[in-house]
């Protein structure tokens, strides 16, 4: 592909802010993840100003599994790589590195949702649940807001992933970019979670 036809390819799909400078799209994307920064903030908040006041919930966070949390961190972080290698395979225009890659995020994220699944089920089945008590309440809701988010960019990627698995790139390469961004949200949520919920 010559340089003038990656230009065109690349051009955004539509004129950039002229204020900004940033096209609509990417800058529609940072704004929605700040209001989720304000969600899962206010959520963190909440959870340390609460177990502060009652007095560290040690009893109650020492029946999480941390090796489980561990693993699924392990797991995310890993999906973060293969987003940004599919990005990398945009940008050089090579298709089947870029449905390769985000297959791989796909399956990476099913993987850590039935982590999550299988860890919910062992706390349903040690009798904890969102109404066991305050620290339960805060962990299946931050975590199981977590989960729905990363379920979301789980379908983002596998409709992406339909697309480049084809051949075709075209129109979908700053929805790659865009869902990356998501992603690695998504990922650096969980980094905060992980340490507060399960090491704390």
């Amino acid at each position: 592909m010559s340089d003038a036809t990656m230009d065109r390819t690349f051009a955004e799909p539509a004129e950039a802010d002229a204020f900004s400078g940033i096209p609509p799209g990417k800058l529609g994307m940072w704004w929605f993840l700040a209001s989720e920064i304000m969600i899962f903030g206010g959520l963190i908040a909440c959870f340390i100003l609460f177990r502060a006041a009652h007095g560290g919930w040690r009893a109650e966070s020492a029946d999480v599994h941390w090796r489980i949390g561990a693993f699924n961190t392990l797991v995310l972080l890993t999906s973060s790589l293969t987003m940004v290698l599919a990005w990398e395979a945009v940008k050089t225009n090579r298709p089947e590195r870029v449905g390769r890659f985000l297959g791989l995020t796909v399956v990476l994220g099913l993987t850590f949702l039935g982590v999550k699944g299988y860890e919910y089920s062992r706390e349903f089945g040690a009798g904890f649940t969102p109404f066991s008590g305050l620290f339960w309440a805060f962990y299946f809701t931050m975590t199981g807001l977590h989960a729905l988010h990363v379920f979301a960019g789980i379908v983002v990627n596998s409709i992406l992933w339909t697309r480049a698995a084809r051949g075709r790139l075209e129109g979908i390469q700053h929805r790659i970019e865009y869902a990356g961004l998501y992603w690695h949200f998504v990922d650096v949520v969980w980094i905060f979670l992980f340490p507060l919920i399960y090491l704390s």
